[in-house]
Protein backbone atom coordinates (compact mmCIF):
# COMPACT_ATOMS: atom_id res chain seq x y z
CA UNK A 1 0.00 0.00 0.00
CA UNK A 2 3.03 2.31 0.22
CA UNK A 3 6.35 2.36 -1.62
CA UNK A 4 9.59 2.16 0.36
CA UNK A 5 10.95 5.49 -0.88
CA UNK A 6 7.71 7.20 0.09
CA UNK A 7 7.72 5.56 3.52
CA UNK A 8 11.32 6.63 4.18
CA UNK A 9 10.61 10.19 3.03
CA UNK A 10 7.66 10.49 5.41
CA UNK A 11 9.54 9.00 8.36
CA UNK A 12 12.42 11.42 7.78
CA UNK A 13 10.08 14.36 8.50
CA UNK A 14 8.98 13.15 11.93
CA UNK A 15 11.79 14.85 13.85
CA UNK A 16 10.45 18.27 12.82
CA UNK A 17 6.87 17.56 13.92
CA UNK A 18 5.27 19.27 16.92
CA UNK A 19 2.23 17.36 18.16
CA UNK A 20 -0.19 18.46 20.89
CA UNK A 21 -2.21 15.94 22.88
CA UNK A 22 -5.29 16.35 25.08
CA UNK A 23 -6.86 13.66 27.22
CA UNK A 24 -6.67 11.13 29.98
CA UNK A 25 -3.09 10.49 31.07
CA UNK A 26 -2.68 7.34 33.17
CA UNK A 27 0.22 5.68 34.94
CA UNK A 28 0.64 2.02 33.98
CA UNK A 29 2.47 0.29 36.83
CA UNK A 30 3.67 -3.27 36.20
CA UNK A 31 4.58 -5.44 39.21
CA UNK A 32 6.74 -8.43 38.25
CA UNK A 33 6.00 -11.29 40.67
CA UNK A 34 8.44 -14.15 41.23
CA UNK A 35 6.46 -17.41 41.63
CA UNK A 36 9.53 -19.16 43.06
CA UNK A 37 9.62 -16.88 46.11
CA UNK A 38 6.96 -18.34 48.38
CA UNK A 39 5.88 -16.44 51.48
CA UNK A 40 2.66 -16.36 53.47
CA UNK A 41 1.22 -13.46 55.40
CA UNK A 42 1.42 -14.06 59.17
CA UNK A 43 -1.76 -12.03 59.66
CA UNK A 44 -3.98 -13.74 57.06
CA UNK A 45 -2.24 -16.97 56.10
CA UNK A 46 -2.67 -16.02 52.44
CA UNK A 47 0.19 -16.02 49.96
CA UNK A 48 2.03 -12.70 49.91
CA UNK A 49 3.06 -12.08 46.31
CA UNK A 50 6.73 -11.14 46.07
CA UNK A 51 7.44 -8.19 43.78
CA UNK A 52 10.94 -8.29 42.31
CA UNK A 53 10.61 -5.37 39.88
CA UNK A 54 8.39 -2.34 39.33
CA UNK A 55 8.02 -0.94 35.81
CA UNK A 56 6.26 2.41 35.39
CA UNK A 57 5.06 3.65 32.02
CA UNK A 58 2.78 6.47 30.83
CA UNK A 59 -0.56 4.96 29.82
CA UNK A 60 -3.68 5.98 27.85
CA UNK A 61 -2.60 9.36 26.40
CA UNK A 62 0.90 8.36 27.51
CA UNK A 63 0.83 5.21 25.35
CA UNK A 64 0.33 7.39 22.29
CA UNK A 65 3.22 9.61 23.42
CA UNK A 66 5.48 6.59 23.93
CA UNK A 67 4.79 5.51 20.37
CA UNK A 68 5.24 8.99 18.88
CA UNK A 69 8.59 9.30 20.65
CA UNK A 70 9.70 5.85 19.46
CA UNK A 71 8.87 6.87 15.88
CA UNK A 72 11.12 9.91 16.26
CA UNK A 73 8.58 12.74 16.60
CA UNK A 74 10.56 15.70 17.88
CA UNK A 75 8.22 17.59 20.21
CA UNK A 76 5.17 16.56 22.24
CA UNK A 77 2.96 18.97 24.19
CA UNK A 78 0.37 17.17 26.36
CA UNK A 79 -2.63 18.70 28.13
CA UNK A 80 -3.90 16.55 31.01
CA UNK A 81 -4.96 16.69 34.66
CA UNK A 82 -2.92 14.92 37.36
CA UNK A 83 -3.35 14.70 41.10
CA UNK A 84 -0.88 15.95 43.67
CA UNK A 85 0.32 12.49 44.67
CA UNK A 86 3.09 9.93 44.33
CA UNK A 87 1.58 8.51 41.16
CA UNK A 88 1.93 11.94 39.51
CA UNK A 89 5.59 12.06 40.57
CA UNK A 90 6.28 8.65 39.02
CA UNK A 91 4.36 9.55 35.86
CA UNK A 92 6.15 12.85 35.26
CA UNK A 93 9.49 11.11 35.91
CA UNK A 94 8.74 8.69 33.08
CA UNK A 95 7.60 11.52 30.77
CA UNK A 96 11.00 13.17 31.23
CA UNK A 97 12.49 10.31 29.20
CA UNK A 98 10.44 11.46 26.19
CA UNK A 99 10.59 14.65 24.06
CA UNK A 100 7.76 16.07 26.20
CA UNK A 101 7.12 19.66 27.20
CA UNK A 102 5.13 19.20 30.45
CA UNK A 103 4.24 22.86 31.11
CA UNK A 104 0.54 22.29 30.32
CA UNK A 105 0.08 19.35 32.71
CA UNK A 106 -2.29 20.66 35.38
CA UNK A 107 -2.11 19.48 39.01
CA UNK A 108 -5.43 19.38 40.85
CA UNK A 109 -5.08 18.29 44.52
CA UNK A 110 -8.74 17.22 44.49
CA UNK A 111 -8.06 14.65 41.74
CA UNK A 112 -6.26 11.32 41.68
CA UNK A 113 -3.60 10.54 39.13
CA UNK A 114 -5.31 7.63 37.28
CA UNK A 115 -3.24 4.48 37.70
CA UNK A 116 -3.56 0.93 36.43
CA UNK A 117 -1.48 -1.45 38.55
CA UNK A 118 -0.86 -4.69 36.68
CA UNK A 119 0.61 -7.67 38.58
CA UNK A 120 2.55 -9.86 36.13
CA UNK A 121 3.39 -13.49 36.93
CA UNK A 122 5.63 -15.84 34.94
CA UNK A 123 4.44 -19.41 34.38
CA UNK A 124 6.55 -22.58 34.23
CA UNK A 125 7.16 -22.06 30.51
CA UNK A 126 8.56 -18.58 31.11
CA UNK A 127 5.54 -16.70 29.72
CA UNK A 128 4.26 -13.64 31.57
CA UNK A 129 0.56 -13.36 32.41
CA UNK A 130 -1.35 -10.40 33.84
CA UNK A 131 -3.31 -11.07 37.04
CA UNK A 132 -6.25 -9.03 38.31
CA UNK A 133 -5.59 -5.34 37.62
CA UNK A 134 -5.89 -2.75 40.40
CA UNK A 135 -7.50 0.50 39.20
CA UNK A 136 -7.13 3.94 40.74
CA UNK A 137 -9.53 6.31 38.96
CA UNK A 138 -11.48 9.52 39.46
CA UNK A 139 -15.19 8.97 39.94
CA UNK A 140 -16.49 12.52 39.77
CA UNK A 141 -16.52 15.34 37.19
CA UNK A 142 -13.77 17.91 36.78
CA UNK A 143 -14.30 21.08 38.78
CA UNK A 144 -15.34 24.15 36.73
CA UNK A 145 -11.95 25.76 37.44
CA UNK A 146 -10.01 22.70 36.23
CA UNK A 147 -12.22 22.35 33.14
CA UNK A 148 -11.56 26.00 32.29
CA UNK A 149 -7.83 25.38 32.64
CA UNK A 150 -8.02 22.40 30.28
CA UNK A 151 -9.84 24.47 27.64
CA UNK A 152 -7.31 27.31 27.85
CA UNK A 153 -4.38 24.87 27.70
CA UNK A 154 -5.90 22.99 24.75
CA UNK A 155 -6.08 26.25 22.80
CA UNK A 156 -2.46 27.09 23.61
CA UNK A 157 -1.27 23.61 22.63
CA UNK A 158 -3.27 23.59 19.39
CA UNK A 159 -1.87 26.96 18.33
CA UNK A 160 1.71 25.93 19.14
CA UNK A 161 1.74 22.61 17.27
CA UNK A 162 1.20 21.08 13.82
CA UNK A 163 -1.78 19.02 14.92
CA UNK A 164 -3.68 17.69 17.93
CA UNK A 165 -4.46 14.17 19.19
CA UNK A 166 -7.37 13.69 21.60
CA UNK A 167 -7.52 10.51 23.71
CA UNK A 168 -10.87 10.17 25.51
CA UNK A 169 -10.54 6.95 27.52
CA UNK A 170 -13.03 7.48 30.36
CA UNK A 171 -16.48 6.12 29.55
CA UNK A 172 -18.43 8.08 32.15
CA UNK A 173 -19.62 11.50 30.96
CA UNK A 174 -17.44 14.37 32.24
CA UNK A 175 -15.38 12.20 34.62
CA UNK A 176 -12.32 12.40 32.40
CA UNK A 177 -10.42 15.30 30.85
CA UNK A 178 -12.52 15.43 27.66
CA UNK A 179 -15.80 16.80 29.02
CA UNK A 180 -18.77 18.04 26.99
CA UNK A 181 -17.42 21.59 27.23
CA UNK A 182 -13.97 20.47 26.07
CA UNK A 183 -15.58 18.56 23.19
CA UNK A 184 -17.48 21.68 22.14
CA UNK A 185 -14.30 23.73 22.31
CA UNK A 186 -12.47 21.22 20.11
CA UNK A 187 -15.25 21.57 17.53
CA UNK A 188 -14.78 25.34 17.62
CA UNK A 189 -11.03 24.95 17.09
CA UNK A 190 -11.69 22.62 14.15
CA UNK A 191 -14.22 24.98 12.65
CA UNK A 192 -11.90 27.99 12.94
CA UNK A 193 -8.91 26.14 11.42
CA UNK A 194 -10.37 23.50 9.05
CA UNK A 195 -7.04 22.56 7.47
CA UNK A 196 -5.41 21.63 10.78
CA UNK A 197 -5.65 18.06 12.04
CA UNK A 198 -7.57 17.21 15.22
CA UNK A 199 -7.53 13.41 15.55
CA UNK A 200 -9.88 11.88 18.13
CA UNK A 201 -9.91 8.43 19.75
CA UNK A 202 -12.95 8.17 22.05
CA UNK A 203 -14.22 4.97 23.61
CA UNK A 204 -17.76 6.01 24.50
CA UNK A 205 -18.49 9.47 23.07
CA UNK A 206 -17.32 9.20 19.48
CA UNK A 207 -20.70 10.22 18.01
CA UNK A 208 -20.64 13.52 19.94
CA UNK A 209 -17.58 14.99 18.23
CA UNK A 210 -17.75 17.41 15.32
CA UNK A 211 -15.19 19.13 13.04
CA UNK A 212 -12.49 16.52 13.77
CA UNK A 213 -11.07 13.25 12.39
CA UNK A 214 -12.31 10.17 14.28
CA UNK A 215 -10.65 6.82 14.97
CA UNK A 216 -13.22 4.31 16.28
CA UNK A 217 -13.08 0.54 16.04
CA UNK A 218 -16.04 -1.40 14.65
CA UNK A 219 -17.58 -2.00 18.07
CA UNK A 220 -17.41 1.70 18.89
CA UNK A 221 -19.03 2.57 15.55
CA UNK A 222 -21.91 0.22 16.26
CA UNK A 223 -22.34 1.45 19.84
CA UNK A 224 -22.39 5.06 18.64
CA UNK A 225 -25.25 4.13 16.29
CA UNK A 226 -27.19 2.28 18.99
CA UNK A 227 -26.46 -1.12 17.46
CA UNK A 228 -25.16 -4.31 19.05
CA UNK A 229 -21.44 -5.15 18.98
CA UNK A 230 -22.51 -8.72 18.16
CA UNK A 231 -23.08 -7.54 14.58
CA UNK A 232 -19.45 -6.59 13.99
CA UNK A 233 -18.39 -9.84 12.29
CA UNK A 234 -21.31 -9.94 9.88
CA UNK A 235 -20.35 -9.34 6.22
CA UNK A 236 -20.46 -5.69 5.23
CA UNK A 237 -21.41 -4.41 8.69
CA UNK A 238 -18.11 -2.64 9.38
CA UNK A 239 -18.21 -0.70 6.12
CA UNK A 240 -21.88 0.19 6.57
CA UNK A 241 -21.52 1.30 10.21
CA UNK A 242 -18.36 3.33 9.59
CA UNK A 243 -19.94 5.11 6.67
CA UNK A 244 -23.13 5.81 8.64
CA UNK A 245 -21.14 7.24 11.57
CA UNK A 246 -19.16 9.47 9.21
CA UNK A 247 -22.41 10.77 7.72
CA UNK A 248 -23.89 11.31 11.20
CA UNK A 249 -20.93 13.35 12.48
CA UNK A 250 -19.84 14.86 9.18
CA UNK A 251 -16.31 13.77 10.06
CA UNK A 252 -13.75 11.66 8.19
CA UNK A 253 -12.73 8.59 10.14
CA UNK A 254 -10.29 5.71 10.33
CA UNK A 255 -12.21 2.63 11.49
CA UNK A 256 -9.84 -0.01 12.84
CA UNK A 257 -10.77 -3.58 11.91
CA UNK A 258 -8.40 -5.55 14.16
CA UNK A 259 -6.38 -8.09 12.23
CA UNK A 260 -8.10 -7.03 8.98
CA UNK A 261 -6.60 -3.50 8.96
CA UNK A 262 -8.19 -0.06 8.72
CA UNK A 263 -11.18 1.32 6.84
CA UNK A 264 -10.64 4.90 5.61
CA UNK A 265 -13.95 6.74 5.39
CA UNK A 266 -14.53 10.26 4.12
CA UNK A 267 -17.97 11.88 3.76
CA UNK A 268 -19.50 11.43 0.31
CA UNK A 269 -16.69 9.06 -0.78
CA UNK A 270 -16.46 5.29 -1.10
CA UNK A 271 -14.66 3.75 1.93
CA UNK A 272 -11.21 2.25 1.28
CA UNK A 273 -10.10 -0.83 3.23
CA UNK A 274 -6.35 -0.83 3.90
CA UNK A 275 -5.29 -4.40 4.79
CA UNK A 276 -3.17 -5.21 7.84
CA UNK A 277 0.18 -6.98 7.84
CA UNK A 278 -0.03 -10.54 9.14
CA UNK A 279 2.19 -11.62 12.03
CA UNK A 280 3.02 -15.04 13.43
CA UNK A 281 3.32 -16.30 16.99
CA UNK A 282 1.60 -15.07 20.15
CA UNK A 283 0.26 -11.52 20.18
CA UNK A 284 -0.80 -8.98 22.80
CA UNK A 285 -3.24 -6.41 21.40
CA UNK A 286 -3.16 -4.13 24.47
CA UNK A 287 -2.20 -0.66 23.21
CA UNK A 288 -2.40 -1.64 19.54
CA UNK A 289 -4.99 1.05 18.86
CA UNK A 290 -2.81 3.71 20.47
CA UNK A 291 0.22 2.65 18.44
CA UNK A 292 -1.90 2.80 15.27
CA UNK A 293 -3.01 6.32 16.26
CA UNK A 294 0.62 7.40 16.63
CA UNK A 295 1.52 5.89 13.28
CA UNK A 296 -1.40 7.44 11.43
CA UNK A 297 -1.20 10.93 12.93
CA UNK A 298 2.56 11.32 12.50
CA UNK A 299 2.18 10.18 8.88
CA UNK A 300 -0.69 12.59 8.18
CA UNK A 301 1.23 15.52 9.66
CA UNK A 302 4.28 14.54 7.60
CA UNK A 303 2.19 14.82 4.41
CA UNK A 304 0.80 11.31 3.90
CA UNK A 305 -2.55 10.68 2.23
CA UNK A 306 -5.20 9.04 4.45
CA UNK A 307 -4.62 5.66 2.77
CA UNK A 308 -0.83 5.95 3.22
CA UNK A 309 -1.35 6.93 6.85
CA UNK A 310 -3.55 3.88 7.44
CA UNK A 311 -0.88 1.65 5.90
CA UNK A 312 1.77 3.11 8.23
CA UNK A 313 -0.56 2.72 11.21
CA UNK A 314 -0.96 -0.94 10.28
CA UNK A 315 2.81 -1.38 10.06
CA UNK A 316 3.32 0.13 13.51
CA UNK A 317 0.54 -1.94 15.11
CA UNK A 318 1.88 -5.15 13.56
CA UNK A 319 5.12 -4.56 15.48
CA UNK A 320 3.65 -3.59 18.85
CA UNK A 321 1.24 -6.56 19.09
CA UNK A 322 4.23 -8.90 19.15
CA UNK A 323 5.58 -7.32 22.35
CA UNK A 324 4.10 -9.40 25.17
CA UNK A 325 3.49 -8.31 28.77
CA UNK A 326 3.99 -4.63 28.02
CA UNK A 327 2.46 -1.83 25.98
CA UNK A 328 4.77 -1.91 22.98
CA UNK A 329 6.28 0.69 20.71
CA UNK A 330 7.84 0.67 17.24
CA UNK A 331 10.90 2.57 16.07
CA UNK A 332 11.45 3.93 12.57
CA UNK A 333 14.03 1.20 11.93
CA UNK A 334 11.52 -1.47 12.97
CA UNK A 335 8.89 0.02 10.66
CA UNK A 336 11.31 -0.13 7.72
CA UNK A 337 12.30 -3.70 8.61
CA UNK A 338 8.65 -4.77 8.84
CA UNK A 339 8.00 -3.25 5.40
CA UNK A 340 10.82 -5.40 3.96
CA UNK A 341 9.42 -8.48 5.72
CA UNK A 342 6.02 -7.92 4.16
CA UNK A 343 7.58 -7.68 0.71
CA UNK A 344 9.47 -10.96 1.16
CA UNK A 345 6.30 -12.63 2.42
Amino acid sequence: MILLARLEALLARYAQLRIALVGDLFLDRYLDLDPELQESSIETGLEAYQVTRIRNSPGALGTVMNNLAALGVGHLLPVAVLGDDGQAYDLVKELQRLPVDDRLLYRDPARLTPTYTKPMRRDAAGQWHELNRLDLRNRAPLSPATEKQVIESATAAFEACDGLIVVDQVNEEDWGVVTAAVRQHLAELGRSTPGKLIFVDSRAQVARFRQVTLKPNVGECLAALGRSAAEKDQPGVARQAARQLSELTGCPLFCTLGERGVLVVRPAEEPVEVPSYSVSGPVDTVGAGDSATAGMVSALLAGATPVEAAAIGNLVASITVQQLGTTGTASRAQVINRWHETQRA
